[in-house]
């Protein structure tokens, strides 16, 4: 090993969020020029860094739309970008899904639409279902982030409740061609939970959504509970006509940004072990998991010999039960610190490659083999703050948050377990 620990797990997020960035993924993806309009659409974290890209490397005519988180904006000269709130839906992502739901219609069989998207988009891109509002909306968002829902479940909800998403807004484009080019952030890559779908024909159903609700004890707001008992029409369905001239290509996912890191690991001397791209669960109960290997690595060099990197990506969730700050990186690697203890020569690094760790200003943060003797000396208390889900608090009281900023991408959580 050729390099500092906490230097080299750095480099290993960083190759992670370079491998995702749609200037280097998207160009190849870019279709023909239609014989009519080329209108281009997006939402997500992604979105106006995607438009960027189809600027730089599109010669013809073009115009369109997109919305991305506030920060996340990108100068473009002929795609506009809209900026709005996430997690939970705002009136700026409200007014911009009705602007774009009104630009789609009355295309022609000659018209092309290309439609951007990543991770983030449920809440950017959010005009509620007839009968219901946008604070009906921001509730049922609220509900199901603290519930620990997976993003599956979530996503499943929010289709049902929605004017767009689940292939409504590829509906309303028909007869034009839909391409959609997709980042994905979602744990199996699967497009339709893809910022819910908007383009993608959708398998669930009314009676899913409400099975989701029922799950996590959610029974407000009434509105929305009546809405989903009504059920008075559904998603598009794979085979819906309307669908008939979509294609997806998916430019980015997260296996593609952890061989990255795995590259940047040989590169420093390091064994890389890729654990999986598709990991869900508690976050404080993966960490329990992620800490087993670590120990069954430096007692019996199973998976692999030290110096190795374990490697994960995917999306954890967090059930909020306390009043502390932080996101469910910062969740995972104090329930790691805690599950590890002052365990030697274990160095981990835990991130969103979107920048942001839930709604915190930190991508994630750094755990060393002295984490928690630091923490002593600063009388920050590991379990109890894990308790009150304040991991943010704990990591910034070290001083080992690792920020980046907005990446203007999103494959999701980044995990790296340095054995040495």
């Amino acid at each position: 090993m050729n390099q500092d620990p906490r230097v080299l797990l750095r480099t290993m997020l960083d190759a992670a969020i370079a491998a995702a960035l749609p200037d280097k993924t998207l160009p190849a993806y870019l279709p023909s020029a239609p014989r009519g309009r080329m209108l281009v659409i997006g939402c997500g974290k992604a979105a106006g860094s995607m438009a960027k890209a189809v600027e730089d490397h599109w010669p013809g005519e073009l115009s369109g739309m997109v919305v991305t988180r506030y920060g996340y904006k990108v100068p473009t000269s002929r795609i506009e970008v809209i900026e709005a709130a996430h997690p939970v839906p705002d009136e700026a992502g409200r007014r911009a899904a009705e602007r774009m739901l009104a630009m789609v219609r009355g295309l022609s069989p000659d018209d092309l639409v290309l439609f951007l998207v990543s991770g983030g988009g449920s809440s950017l891109l959010s005009l509620p279902a007839p009968g219901l509002t946008l604070g009906d909306k921001q509730a049922i968002n609220k509900a199901l982030l603290k519930s620990g829902a997976t993003i599956s479940e979530m996503n499943c909800v929010r289709k049902h409740l929605s004017a767009v998403k689940g292939g409504r807004l590829a509906a309303a484009c028909a007869p034009a061609r839909v391409i959609t080019l997709a980042i994905s952030d979602i744990p199996g890559d699967d497009p339709a939970v893809i910022a819910s779908g908007p383009t993608v024909a959708d398998a669930t159903t009314f009676a899913d959504a409400r099975a989701v609700l029922d799950k996590y004890h959610i029974i407000e707001p009434g509105k929305v509970i009546e809405h989903l008992l009504a059920a008075k029409e559904e998603t598009p369905k794979p085979g819906d006509p309307r669908l008939a001239k979509t294609e997806l290509h998916m430019i980015a996912a997260p296996q593609m940004s952890l061989e990255a890191a795995a590259e940047a690991a040989r590169r420093a001397g390091v064994t890389p072990v890729i654990l999986g791209d598709a990991i869900e669960g508690e976050a404080r109960e993966v960490a329990i998991v992620h800490a087993g290997i670590a120990r069954q690595v430096k007692r019996h060099g199973q998976p692999a010999n030290r110096p190795c990197v374990l490697l994960s990506g995917g999306e954890t969730t967090v059930t909020v039960r306390g009043k502390g700050r932080g996101g469910r990186n910062a969740e995972f690697l104090l329930a790691l610190a805690v599950a590890l203890g002052a365990e030697p020569d274990v160095y981990a690094l835990a991130g969103d490659t979107d920048g942001i760790d839930g709604t915190e200003d930190n991508a994630g943060a750094l755990l060393t083999p002295d984490s928690l003797m630091r923490a002593a000396a600063h009388r920050l208390d590991a379990k109890r703050m894990l308790a009150d889900n304040d991991g943010y608090s704990f990591f910034s009281g070290l001083g080992d948050l690792v920020m980046t900023g907005p990446t203007l991408t999103n494959v999701n959580d980044f995990r790296a377990i340095l054995i040495i």
